[in-house]
């Protein structure tokens, strides 16, 4: 039976039902007891003038059932309350604030990253007509983005649902927010971080200007088709000088398909003579162009491309900001599937830039629902660690379908406390 009471007469220990999807609230079901006085608070944070509650499933003592009142509550008279309510298990507390926590931090994420893409849409929308906005929106992202950067604490890269459908602007943010990252690993000042921030979120306008077909490089082009499509840096760069671009951003919209060793195009230029941040948007490229590519290529794990990058850029891109890149992602970055030492299957969720040996892991758990699973912090498990990456293939079904991998890798950052939500891990 539900009936509806008003927010500020919520008792601990009433039964509330929640309208809307787990985005309307930081709560893990939307049907729940209420156990603390912090889920009273966040509750009444909410902006709900009323909720609906189930009498017959609420744990109240007498007193305070008569404090809800039947005609607030809705109730009829005569009905059965216990008489007393039991002392909630503190672990079942604390584990209920950590999701709670972790929830949150979830939806902030993935609420800042949505803000994120808006911007960046808005401003690749006035490019045309309105270079004045293109200029102050994508500054205004850039700086945003800077200011969810420069924190005290630890930041972490932040797996995040992405750009649902827009390649575009997911590969816009995934390379500007890895960029920005490692300009803060290589202790890059502000004005030089916003910069590349700017630079990193526009190095692909000039393929706005392209056909289709033309946008994404394949081993099939004719050498016209080649030419076409590398024709994408000069016209993003008259574009960006159309803006008015800071000149640290226009360079690398300029030379963000140059290489170290002078393969790379328009103007084979080395390493000496390219900027520090165009090098570090060449590397973060082609990361996410490897573990993002188009429809028709078959995507590299995190993991493998990482590896790829080890192994085959050594040569092709600088070498101090290859080490600081892979430093920062780890060997496991955020999207890789893995194998525990202990044997289960695990997600990266998300790895810590300044010590990313022992990321954050989603671990499939088919005891726990996954909207309740708490995440594995492995620096919190020293008997615990990653055995090995898998592609998705190799996964268990039932492992599989827990961890709901996205096809598309996205990230975002996240700022991280000392009072992390953390897992125990179990037998």
């Amino acid at each position: 039976m539900f009936s509806t009471i008003a927010v500020e007469k919520l008792r601990v220990g009433m039964y509330v039902h929640l309208e809307g999807g787990w985005l309307s609230h930081p709560f893990p079901r939307s049907a729940f007891r209420i156990g603390s006085d912090e889920q009273l608070a966040t509750l009444r944070g909410l902006g709900l003038k009323e909720v609906r509650w189930s009498p017959d499933k609420s744990d109240l003592p007498e007193a305070t059932s008569a404090d809800a009142g039947p005609a607030a509550a809705g109730t009829e008279p005569g009905t059965d309350v216990p008489a007393a309510a039991p002392q909630p298990d503190p672990e079942q507390v604390e584990r209920r604030r950590a999701l709670e926590a972790q929830r949150a931090t979830v939806q902030r994420c993935e609420r800042r990253y949505s803000e994120a893409a808006r911007s960046w849409r808005e401003a690749t929308a006035a490019l045309g007509m309105r270079p004045d906005a293109a200029l102050q929106c994508s500054a205004a992202l850039a700086q945003g983005m800077l200011n969810d950067l420069l924190v005290e604490n630890d930041i972490a890269i932040r797996l995040v649902n992405g750009a649902s459908g827009d390649r575009a602007a997911a590969h816009a943010l995934n390379v500007a927010v890895m960029s920005m990252l490692i300009g803060r690993t290589l202790k890059l000042d502000e004005a030089e971080l916003l910069d590349l921030g700017i630079g990193a979120l526009m190095h692909d306008i000039g393929k706005l200007e392209l056909p289709e077909r033309l946008r994404h490089p394949d081993e099939g082009f004719s050498a016209a088709e080649v030419t076409g499509y590398r024709d994408h840096v000069a016209k993003g760069l008259a574009q960006g000088r159309r803006l008015g671009l800071p000149a640290g951003a226009l360079a690398v919209l300029a030379q963000h398909h140059e290489h170290a060793d002078g393969s790379g195009f328009p103007l084979r230029l080395p390493g000496d003579k390219m900027t520090r941040p165009a090098r570090i948007v060449a590397i973060v490229n082609r990361y996410d162009n490897l573990c993002n590519p188009p429809a028709r290529v078959h995507p590299l794990t995190p993991h493998e491309a990482v590896s790829m990058l080890f192994a085959q850029g050594r040569n092709r891109f600088d070498a101090n900001v290859l080490s600081a890149f892979i430093r920062m992602m780890g060997v496991y970055p955020a999207g890789s599937l893995v194998q525990l030492t202990d044997e289960r299957y695990a997600m990266v969720v998300g790895v810590n830039s300044s010590r990313p040996l022992k990321p954050r892991v989603l671990v499939h758990d088919p005891k726990v629902p996954r909207s309740e699973a708490l995440l594995l912090n492995l620096e919190d498990t020293p008997d615990i660690g990653i055995r090995r990456s898998l592609v998705a293939t190799k996964l268990p079904p039932a492992a599989l379908e827990y961890l709901d991998p996205r096809p598309r890798v996205a990230y975002y950052f996240e700022a991280l406390t000392a009072t992390a939500p953390r897992q125990e891990p179990s037998a």
